[in-house]
C-alpha cells in the first residue's frame, strides 16, 4: 500500500491543476460575461490550487523516504527535483505573481508570467506523474 501513495499523490497535483487551470478557469470567462467577475473567481480557484499542489508536494517529500531507511526511495531519487521545483512555482505564483495581477499591475505581464509558471508547474506534476505510474517490468 505504501507503494501506491506516492503514485495517488502525483495524480491528485497533477489532476488538479488540470481541472482548475485548463477546464474551470477557462469556463468562468467563458460563461460569466463579466471578466471582472470572472477574474476574481479564478484568483480564488487558483490560492485553493495552490495549497493542494503545496499539501500534495509536502506528502510526496514525506513519502520520498520511509522511516528508519538509509536512503529515498528509488522513484525520489530523480523526482524530487520535480517536487521541489513545483511546490516553488506554486507559492511563487501565489505570493509574487498573483497579488500583482489582482491590482492589476502591468496586467498582461504579470499574467503571462503566471500562466508560463502554471505551465511549468503542470510540467512538473506530469514527468512525476508518469515516472511513477510506469509499469514495473515482468521479472
Amino acid at each position: 500500500m505504501f507503494e501506491r501513495l506516492p503514485v495517488f499523490a502525483a495524480a491528485l497535483w497533477w489532476g488538479s491543476l488540470s481541472a482548475i487551470g485548463f477546464m474551470a478557469v477557462p469556463m468562468l470567462f467563458a460563461n460569466l460575461g463579466n471578466p471582472t467577475m470572472a477574474g476574481n473567481m479564478a484568483a480564488k480557484l487558483f490560492a485553493a490550487q495552490t495549497w493542494i499542489s503545496v499539501g500534495c508536494c509536502l506528502a510526496l517529500l514525506i513519502l520520498s523516504k520511509r522511516r528508519h531507511a538509509e536512503k529515498i526511495e528509488e522513484w525520489a531519487q530523480n523526482g524530487l527535483m520535480l517536487v521541489i521545483g513545483g511546490m516553488l512555482l506554486a507559492l511563487l505564483v501565489q505570493y509574487g505573481v498573483s497579488p500583482r495581477i489582482v491590482t492589476r499591475q502591468d496586467l498582461k505581464l504579470w499574467h503571462s508570467v503566471g500562466t508560463v509558471m502554471y505551465v511549468l508547474q503542470w510540467v512538473c506534476a506530469a514527468m512525476l506523474l508518469w515516472k511513477l505510474a510506469k509499469p514495473q517490468s515482468l521479472s
